[in-house]
């Protein structure tokens, strides 16, 4: 009796994908997969481009996707749907982005508020141990760049509710007490550590020039919220931190969290919570913008 053919084996989104000489980019030829020709499978593959036919949703020739604010990485990264927990992007940028918007109400002189003890709770519980966690996430998931910010701006957080505590860590009155009962030495400190902040924002910055638009100006607007806020008590106002600059820098932490509250969204925002995805403009020199270059050429031809 004649032996059964050999079961073919499944059809997938790695095992199926073909170069552009229709060989099998993991060493399987196309025979393997009888369920569909050679012919077949390339006018599938052309249909694909374009979001069409049996290959539309497969990864044909590429192994990553292009990176979008959501996913807090500004270069490659692995697809959803590869990814065995969920997106800790969205929680980390929510809590920045919250704690920041009171922040920068607070600044901006907001209802005659002058203090902003009332950020300190939200500095250690939200912005602060809440971010950290989600930065923790990213180290898990392998995000390098969202494990630095997430951790970092977490760790921002809880330095600036552990200065700011009364009577905790007595951190304002040792530097007053140091300078003779005067706030000027704390206003010189508290300066110069928002103006590392700043450094620190301008490095992932640079990082974030081939991402997106709404990706770059998140850190954009929070790098000048750092640099005006540590000019604003370096550079003084009768004795006091000069107003104008603060409530300048209080603006655009307000654009910055406003920003991350975007960018949240756009990780959160998919085919089975929203009717619409958020847009989050590619640069035209990243690998997304040169990708829809491309395809217009072919288009166009």
């Amino acid at each position: 009796m004649a032996s059964a053919p050999d079961a073919a084996p499944p059809l997938d989104k790695e095992t199926t994908n073909l170069d552009n000489t229709g060989a099998s980019t993991n060493g399987a030829s196309p025979a393997a997969y009888p369920q569909m020709s050679r012919e077949e499978h390339d006018v599938a593959r052309a249909a694909a481009r374009f979001g069409y036919g049996p290959l539309a949703q497969v990864n044909t020739h590429e192994a990553r996707l292009p990176a979008f604010g959501g996913e807090f990485q500004p270069g490659l990264y692995r697809p959803v749907s590869d990814r065995k927990i969920a997106n800790p992007a969205p929680l980390g940028l929510s809590a920045f982005a919250l704690t920041t918007f009171v922040l920068g109400c607070i600044n901006m002189g907001a209802r005659d508020i002058t203090e902003p003890n009332i950020v300190i709770g939200l500095a250690f519980g939200y912005g602060g141990l809440v971010q950290l966690l989600a930065g923790m996430w990213e180290m898990a998931v392998g995000n390098t760049f969202g494990a630095t910010a997430l951790s970092s701006y977490g760790g921002f957080w809880l330095a600036f509710a552990i200065t700011l505590t009364p009577g905790g860590f007595n951190i304002v009155g040792a530097l007053e007490a140091a300078d003779h009962n005067s706030p000027i030495m704390f206003y010189n400190s508290f300066g110069l550590f928002l103006m590392g902040w700043f450094i620190f924002t301008f490095i992932l910055l640079l990082c974030t020039l081939r991402s997106t638009v709404a990706f770059f100006s998140l850190f954009f607007t929070l790098d000048l919220a750092f640099l005006l806020l540590g000019i604003g008590y370096l550079v003084r106002e009768n004795g006091a931190p000069d107003p104008k600059i603060i409530k300048a820098g209080g603006f655009f932490a307000l654009l910055a969290a406003f920003l991350a509250w975007y960018n949240a969204l756009a990780g959160i925002a998919d085919s089975s919570n929203s009717f619409f995805i958020i847009p989050v403009a590619h640069f035209p020199w990243s690998e997304k913008g040169r990708e829809r270059r491309a395809k217009v050429a072919r288009d166009t031809v």
